[in-house]
Parts: structure tokens; sequence; C-alpha cells
């Protein structure tokens, strides 16, 4: 550029002059142009949207197309005077005012009694009010009566980033249409055209980190354009871009994703020392890796991601290729790891580290057997396992009769088999027929059991004590009790009543006077057999040490417990 030539940037240079140059907002356009051409073309507009996506120029062309010396149509000719000086902004008949800097009650009287005249010499007179939410609420209030009901000659045009800010009063008075974002691919063909009119060459690797830099703003990623020429001349490299706009060449995140999901964590590492060295931010990068794999987790959920992503064909086609040996849920569990290390990051003093440590776990992530596949293991090992014993709760066992259950004692140490269990009480023997001493056999000690069983049926209190007690002698007339020193069931079982009471109930089940003698023994006191208490215990844990060695060596246990390396916590009979 020689000196003293007025350089006009690219936006300004390259702006939308008529609707069919509005890129991204045919949605709008079309609406306008079909307004203009059946003449229902409303006295207010609103045009809200994002910066950058084409508000004001949309409001200079639909000035044009109203005011055109060549008559009213759906596109201005752009060499009537009347064109030309609207595209200038010397009009006198088109207002552009930016309502941050005119936000004040007495600047909307003004325009209130301006506009009640007539155009010097267009159709209408025409207000555009940029940035319209920041009027003052006065303001809003003096300009009501008249946006709803404007001289014929008078059309108002608003833009605005934040229409939740604009009263009620003033949305209910206006046709709003909203500006949507310009999509990725739009915003990169623009920018091809533009730097085939400028005789740039680059690559298209470099317009989409621009067009990404502009995040669905024209306008921005103009800018981003302008900047890079102005650094790289008419020649432009892909490594200049990516420094200049202070971006993460794809391909870095690509490399890095690439080693994370092949567990290289020196690969990792150094990326992430090439992105510190470049002087990037930490918190960008953690929020490009969260898009990239947000990218890569798309690509492998849906059938069409095209229609979902905002990325150029070849950018779609290089993740496709590198998400093609990754599962959805792998890529969604390391996608939480970025997702809390970029929420941790805002109140970090090393946002390096956490990065780090993100990546290093994410890298180290075991793989998640699917659980369809340990389903199909299972029922597979089942099929295999017909022939084997069944699992322990699929045993039948059989109950002993409710109406006189069987008493099963031994001495300490030494088992003893059960005695007959009688049908019913007419059938019990006349006398208790043991022998002198509890070790000369058995059928004293079942003598017993049947013996508390019979209290128990008469008085339970009774014999809730007795089953805590061990018959240390049982002897035609005579029964010893032993019960543990010191106990409750000793001092109970010592009350002059209950000793009557339980030499009642013996004559009544041997026939014959007994005489019942109580007295104390120490633990672990060898000769003495179990109590009933003692021995229903002593049974059930020598079941559950059963049940429990039956379950532990069963085949399918064992399959389960390797596949999910895992150990049995707890057996329980059903």
């Amino acid at each position: 550029m020689s000196n003293g030539t007025h350089y006009e940037v690219l936006a300004r240079k390259y702006r939308p002059q008529s609707f069919s140059e509005l890129a991204g907002q045919e949605h709008v356009s079309r609406t306008l142009q079909n307004a203009i051409d059946s003449g229902r073309v409303a006295h207010a507009f609103l045009f809200t949207g994002a910066r950058g996506v084409g508000k004001t120029s949309t409001a200079r062309i639909m000035a044009k197309t109203l005011n055109c010396a060549e008559g009213v149509t759906h596109e201005p000719c752009n060499v009537c005077s009347q064109c030309i000086e609207i595209t200038k902004g010397t009009s006198t008949d088109v207002f552009e005012i930016d309502g941050a800097s005119n936000n004040g009650v007495d600047d909307v009287r003004d325009l209130r009694d301006n506009i009640k005249y007539l155009p010097s010499h267009s159709r209408y007179r025409i207000i555009i009010i940029d940035e319209v939410h920041m009027l003052s609420t006065n303001a809003f209030n003096a300009l009501l009566k008249t946006l709803e009901e404007p001289p014929e000659h008078v059309k108002f045009i608003f833009a605005t980033t934040e229409p939740h800010k604009l009263p009620v009063t003033i949305l209910s008075r206006c046709q709003r249409f909203d500006f949507k974002r310009v999509t990725l691919p739009r915003i990169i063909a623009r920018l091809r055209e533009i730097a085939g009119k400028e005789s740039v060459t680059i690559s298209d690797g470099s317009l989409a980190l621009i067009a990404r830099k502009g995040d669905g703003s024209m306008r921005d990623s103009l800018t981003a354009f302008d900047q890079v020429l102005a650094f790289c001349g008419d020649t432009v490299n892909d490594e200049d871009v990516a420094t200049l706009l202070g971006t993460i060449d794809r391909r870095l995140l690509a490399e890095i994703s690439g080693a994370l999901f092949t567990g290289n964590t020196q690969a990792v590492l150094a990326g992430v020392k090439q992105v510190d060295l470049v002087g990037y931010n930490m918190r960008q990068f953690c929020q490009e890796l969260i898009e990239h794999f947000r990218n890569l987790l798309v690509i492998r959920s849906v059938a069409k991601p095209e229609e979902i992503l905002d990325l150029t064909a070849a950018e779609l086609d290089e993740l496709r290729g590198q998400s093609l040996h990754m599962s959805p849920l792998d890529i969604q569990r390391r996608l939480t790891l970025f997702l809390k290390a970029e929420a941790e990051m805002a109140y970090a003093s090393f946002p390096r580290l956490i990065v780090e440590m993100a990546l290093l776990k994410a890298t180290l992530l075991a793989p998640l057997v699917p659980v369809q596949e340990l389903i199909d293991k299972i029922k597979a090992l089942e099929t295999a396992a017909v022939h084997t014993p069944s699992l322990p709760w699929e045993t039948t066992r059989t109950t002993a009769p409710a109406a006189a259950p069987t008493y099963e004692s031994h001495h300490r140490g030494v088992p003893t088999p059960p005695a007959a269990i009688p049908a019913t009480p007419e059938s019990r023997p006349p006398s208790l027929t043991a022998p002198p001493s509890p070790t000369a056999g058995s059928g004293g000690v079942a003598e017993w059991g049947r013996f508390v069983v019979f209290v128990n049926e008469k008085d339970r209190q009774l014999g809730s004590v007795l089953e805590h007690g061990s018959p240390l002698k049982q002897e035609k007339g005579l029964i010893e009790i032993g019960f543990p020193a010191g106990s409750y069931y000793l001092t109970a079982a010592q009350d002059a009543e209950f000793i009557d009471d339980v030499q009642r109930l013996a004559q009544a089940f041997t026939g014959i006077t007994t005489a019942v003698k109580v007295k104390g023994i120490e633990a672990g006191f060898g000769d003495a057999p179990l109590s009933l208490v003692e021995k229903k215990k002593s049974d059930a844990e020598q079941r559950m040490d059963e049940l429990r060695q039956e379950a532990e060596n069963h085949p399918i246990i064992k399959e389960v417990q390797r596949l999910f390396d895992s150990s049995a916590i707890d057996v329980r009979p059903l």
C-alpha cells in the first residue's frame, strides 16, 4: 500500500450491499423481500442476534430498498444517488443513531420532533437505532406513542444483541427478526471468496482457524483475517496463523488425543509442554480439548454428525479416522475428566498441573468391559456347568416337624447323634432314661432337649432360661443343670420359685418326683455339654462355613470373581 492511500478494512470493504450478499441469514432476507413485494412493510422492525451477523447491514439494505430511485424493489440498485448516500452514511433522510451514546429522554424527544417533517428527497425517513437496549426507561417511554402510531413516511429499524433488556411494550410494537450465528462453512466460503479477490494465497486449514476465531460472527472473522494479512502479507502459512491468533493447531490436539488413547504418557505430556512454550492459556487449551473430545463423541454417537457439528468436510473426515477405534463410552469418560479439570482451573494457581493430571488420568484410564459381554460370558458358563453341583441357595432343604423339633446335642468337641422324636406327647417315656454320666451315651442329652421343648410349651419364660443351661447330670429322680457363672440365667435359675416350677414340670414329664439342682460352671468347662443356645449357634456357624466353602468353590462363582477381580464378602442362605 503506497503512502497517502486510505486503507479500508475488509469488514467495511466487503460489507453486504444487497440481500443476496447477506450470508447465513436467508430466512430474514426472504421474509423482508416478500414483505416488500407484497406491500406489507411494517412501520417498526427489531433485528436481534449476536455481534457481527449482519443486523446493521440488513437495516441499511432495507433502507436502500425502500428509498431506491429505481423504485421499491426487493433488491437495491446500489448505483442511484439514494443508494450511494445510504451506503456512505450521508443521506439526510436515513438517521443511524447509536443507542449507547444517545440514550437520554431529550435525545428521543428531539428525534420525535424531527420525524414529523416529510423526507427531503426520499420516500421514507428511516430511523436506525443500534444497540437499542441501551436506551433509558424514560427514553423508551417517550418513544412508545410515536412507535405505535408513526407518520406514514417514517420507518423504525432497531438492532440489539440483548433483546431481553427491552421493555415488553417496545417488543409488542415491532416485527422481530432473529439473526442466526453464521455457520463455519459459510464463513470459510466467504473468506475464500475475499482471499481470491485480494489475491491472497492461504490454505483451507488457516481459513478454518480464522473462521473459528470469529465464533459465528462474520465481522469478527473478517477482522481476524485482516490481522493475518497485515502480519503475513499475500502468502499465509498455517504456523503463522496459529501463532498470531493464539489458537491451538488442531493437528496438535489430534496428536495429544491419539497418544492419550494409546496410553503414551510421554507424548501426552510433551504436547502440554509444547502448548506452554508458545504461551497459550492453559484454560483455553483445556476448553479446546473439551470441544475436540465433544466432536469425537458426537461423531461416534450419531449417524449424521455433519448436521450437528460446525466443522468442515476435511475436519470431519480427519476426526472420523481418529475416532474409528474408540467407543463412545471411553470418549465420554475422558470428556468428564476434562470438564472437571476446566472447572477447577478457575481457582487454581497451577493450571498446567491440573491439565497434566487430567490428561494422565485419561491416558491411564482402564478400559471398561461392556455389561452385555459379561452377561454373555456368565450365561455361557452356566450352560457349560449343567452337570456341576447346584448353587447353595438353589439347594432344597427339609425342615423338621413343627410339633416336636429335634434337638441335637454333643459334648464340647464330641458330637452325638440325634434321638428319635416322639410323634405325640402320649408316646413320651415315663421317665428320664439318661445314663448317670453325660458321656455314657447320647440318649440323656436328647431327653434333655425334649424336656426343654415340653417346658417351653407349658411356660415360655421357664423354657427360655433352661435353653441356656447345660444338662450336667440326668438320673432317675434327679436333674442337675449348669449355667455360666455370674450370668443372669444362673441367678434366675437359683431362685426357689423357679426350681419349684421346674420340679413340678419335670414330674409331669417323667411321671415321678424329680429333684432339680442348679450350679454355676466356668467358661470353657470341658465336661459340660453345650446348651441348646450354644448348640444352635454352633450348628449355624458350621452350616455357614459349609455354605461359604460350597459357594466359593463353585466354578461360576470363581469365574465371576475372575472377571470382576473381586472376592466374596458374604454368603446368605435364602
